[in-house]
């Protein structure tokens, strides 16, 4: 028994020995060293595939962290880029009379490519720095390949979107062609240089003198960049109002609604029952935010806050409410809808100005001719040419009207010139139908014309074939009580053959007929080719304060084969002049609170709180589905960073280093998120870079340039920061942390080690195709079976280009990604 028990306990002995020679060390596990500062707890005993799954929605809500924060990042740099200053200049005109003007501090192209390249860029230049440091300065593929990626999503998708985006027919053409042309040859250059860097002077080592020039082409790029923006190399022009900065945007939502203005407005929406002092106020701030210019910056931070289900940027009306603006959304508001009085376009007369006369037209069916004037003002002394050409509506060339596409030539000192469109008179009876004519400039880099506000005409054809229909113009008109004489327009649409007349006849609502108004009944008679006649009603002033009367008009018994239209009837309202003081007194500052809470500025905590607990910033009643969804999504990350300073704060500085802080942060919990992610699923980190991060990170950049495509009239804020943005970065996101990295190796002795590899290959595949991309959008700004302008165009060509640049962004991320299975060669 003795012996059994010593040899059992010899087996055994021998046993533990074995096994605990060689423990198990359970903080070794797969992917478990991939990150900086993940995995935050053991994950040994967790499955493969449930750590994928965490990872990955990890990384999805961390970009929408990103999203968030990088708003009010944007917020802080709007807030310092929009800083203005006062400044005296002489009155244009008036010889020594000074005035005041406000000017920006920030030159727009230097604001594009320093502080709002940063703000879009923010994510990938961090990322690349913060794996460096925390690799003990040692390169790393998740950064570099990262900035690649994101620069082939930016040109090649964004582009493609944005091209696609536009209406047919219509173009956006880049307005600052020295600016781009830098900021483009830029955007290939760099990573040229990239190429030399890697596998040219000295292959795998970046050496300190590298490192400090490519750091050092980022101010270079934005001193090039200021001096095409002033012309500082081609013809001087003497200093004028526009480059003081009078036409560059104001400020966001800086502009305020005036008193006439709003009278105006008034005037266009009437005493419509249906409509609340809150719902006109609403409308009118609409139609000044339209009306503004934006920068890029205003677009990406309204794309975030659709993402996320914040307060948007623009007013918010329900679907009624949007309906009845639509109507009268087309309409001029006071002079031009202006938020403010504008400059003088025509530079004090240094620039020549080429208008329509008249911004509509109505011709008869069988007048056969539509005679149209374009005019000149400004200056004169020089030889014009500008193209005219009809663009189909409701008519159809050919079949309504004939095109029309040519050149005019106004001769030194020649103020008007005429142009005739053929109408064809089909004898077919058709309801009213319109096309339009527009101008454009043969030499659009001439610094010496510009269009001017009505530079498209709308041309109505009245049919002329049946007696037509009669009615009036509005439901509803808002007259004031010492008006003497209310006209109320009566409209005679799809037809105009014959004479023809119809009976008014009024009733009395709030007002009495002979106290109030000379009513009654009458006649109205149109004669053959009449299309529109004004009806006049006497107002009497009684001069006592008194509550708004109203009385209606009625259309009845038309002649002559006509008949009535929709709108038969219509109410008059009349306001008490001290009372229509009051409503359009209430009205204008209803509208600016409106206006004012569109500010991308905070100024207390409380109000940034409020904002980002409320769906919407608290606006429930015009809250959609999709908005409920993305504030449940994004709520954690909202009340995380409400704790920002507000952008108020020392000029936005505060905001802006804070905000950064957090950028940093966050992008550090994703560069750990991706590279895990990607070893779990076997992807190496430079494949991960260029699908999974890069997308996230851009993916904010693509819905802004797709809404400043549509919005905007030139294709600057929405193609025109993707080169800028794809420049600055190589030059501050590898160029700042290679100066690093090789300063504290060369303090070592040692040389900063860069694997050429994969990214050598990815970045030279990227510029091949760059080129490629960019002479694309060259030739179609100079072809006219292109649309002649870089976005948009006719159908069949804008689509091929927009598939053709997405085919490109597929080929270089397959190209990439086989060269980093090894399955191609490097070059």
């Amino acid at each position: 028994m003795s012996n059994l028990t010593t040899t059992m306990a010899s087996v055994v002995g021998q046993f533990t020995a074995a096994n605990c020679s060689k423990p198990i060390d359970i903080s070794i596990y797969k992917c478990s060293d991939r990150g900086i500062a993940l995995p935050i707890m053991n994950e040994y005993t967790w499955p493969i595939e449930l750590r994928g799954f965490l990872y990955i929605v990890g990384l999805l809500y961390c970009f929408l962290g990103v999203a968030i924060i990088a708003d009010v990042f944007m917020c802080a740099i709007e807030k310092i880029t929009s800083k203005t200053r006062m400044i005296k200049v002489a009155k244009p005109g008036t010889g020594d009379v000074i005035e005041e003007i406000e000017v920006k501090v920030w030159n727009d192209t230097v604001a594009n490519l320093t502080l709002m390249a940063l703000g879009s860029s923010a994510p990938e230049i961090l990322l690349s720095i913060i794996e460096i440091v925390g690799k003990n300065f040692k390169a790393g593929a998740l950064g570099p390949s990262t900035i690649v990626g994101s620069a082939a999503f930016n040109l090649f998708v964004i582009i493609a979107v944005c091209i696609i985006s536009i209406p047919n027919q219509e173009t956006r053409r880049i307005q600052h062609v020295k600016v781009f042309g830098v900021t483009a040859f830029s955007s290939i250059f760099a990573y040229v240089w990239l190429i030399f860097i890697l596998v040219g002077h000295s292959a795998n080592v970046v050496d300190l003198w590298e490192a400090i020039i490519t750091l050092l082409f980022f101010p270079a790029l934005v001193i090039i960049a200021y001096l095409a923006d002033k012309n500082f190399c081609g013809k001087k022009h003497v200093e004028s109002e526009v480059e003081l900065g009078f036409d560059a945007p104001e400020p966001e939502y800086h502009g305020r609604m005036t008193f006439d203005q709003m009278a105006e407005f008034m005037k266009e929406v009437g005493k419509n029952p249906d409509l609340t002092e809150e719902d006109v106020a609403k409308m009118a701030a609409t139609k000044i935010s339209e009306n503004q210019q934006h920068n890029s910056l205003w677009y990406r931070i309204n794309a975030v806050r659709n993402i996320g289900g914040a307060n948007k940027l623009k007013p918010s009306m329900n679907e009624a409410l949007t309906g009845i603006y639509e109507e009268i959304k087309q309409k001029p508001m006071g002079s031009e809808m202006s938020v403010k009085t504008g400059p003088d376009v025509t530079s004090g007369g240094k620039k020549a100005v080429i208008e329509f006369a008249a911004t509509s037209v109505a011709i008869m069916e069988n007048e056969k001719k539509v005679g149209l004037t374009i005019k000149r003002t400004g200056k004169r002394d020089n030889r014009v040419i500008v193209k005219v050409e009809t663009i189909d509506g409701t008519a159809e060339a050919g079949s309504d009207y004939i095109a029309y596409k040519g050149s005019l030539v106004f001769d030194p000192q020649e103020a008007a010139k005429q142009i005739e469109i053929e109408i064809i008179d089909d004898n077919q009876w058709e309801p009213d139908e319109v096309f339009f004519v527009r101008l454009s400039f043969v030499d659009v880099d001439d610094s010496e014309i510009v269009l001017g506000k009505k530079s498209v005409c709308q041309v109505t054809i009245v049919n002329d074939d049946e007696p037509g229909v009669i009615e009036f113009v509005k439901p509803s008109f808002l007259v004031k009580e010492t008006t003497g004489n209310a006209l109320i327009p009566i409209q005679r649409t799809n037809g105009a053959d014959g004479k023809v007349s119809v009976v008014w006849k009024t009733e009395d609502m709030g007002a009495t007929h002979g106290s109030d108004y000379d009513g009654g009944e009458g006649v109205i008679v149109f004669d053959h080719g009449e299309i529109q006649k004004m009806l006049e009603i006497a107002i009497y002033d009684d001069q006592t304060m008194e509550k708004d009367e109203n009385f209606k008009i009625e259309l009845i018994d038309p002649t002559g084969g006509a008949k009535l239209g929709r709108i038969r009837k219509t109410v008059v309202t009349i306001v008490n002049d001290e009372e229509y003081s009051g409503i359009v007194s209430r009205l204008v500052n209803m509208t600016n609170e409106n206006l004012e809470a569109l500010t991308v500025e905070t100024h207390t905590w409380q109000e940034q709180f409020h904002n980002a607990m409320n769906v919407n910033g608290g606006d429930v009643e015009n809250s959609t589905s999709v908005d409920y969804v993305m504030h449940f999504l994004t709520f954690g990350w909202k009340v995380i960073f409400a704790i920002v300073p507000p952008v108020s704060m020392a000029g936005g500085w505060l905001a802006f280093f804070v905000a950064l802080s957090f950028i940093g942060i966050l992008t550090l919990i994703i560069g750990d998120l991706a590279s895990i992610f990607g070893c779990l699923i076997g992807l190496d980190d430079e494949i991960t870079a260029i699908t999974f991060v890069a997308l996230g990170t851009s993916l904010p950049d693509l819905f802004a340039s797709k809404t400043a495509a549509t919005q905007e009239k030139t294709a600057d804020n929405s193609i025109g920061n993707v080169t800028g943005s794809n420049s600055v970065n190589v030059f501050l996101g590898l160029g700042l942390p290679w100066v690093i990295a090789s300063i504290y190796w060369a303090s070592k002795g040692k040389s900063f080690e860069v694997p050429a590899k994969s990214l050598s290959f990815s970045v030279t595949i990227y510029a091949i195709l760059g080129v490629v991309c960019l002479v694309t959008v060259i030739l179609r700004r100079l072809l006219g079976p292109l649309g002649k302008g870089e976005l948009g165009g006719p159908k069949v060509p804008k689509m091929v280009t927009g598939c053709f640049f997405i085919f490109l962004w597929v080929l270089y991320l397959l190209l990439a990604s086989l060269n980093v299975k090894g399955i191609i060669p490097n070059l």
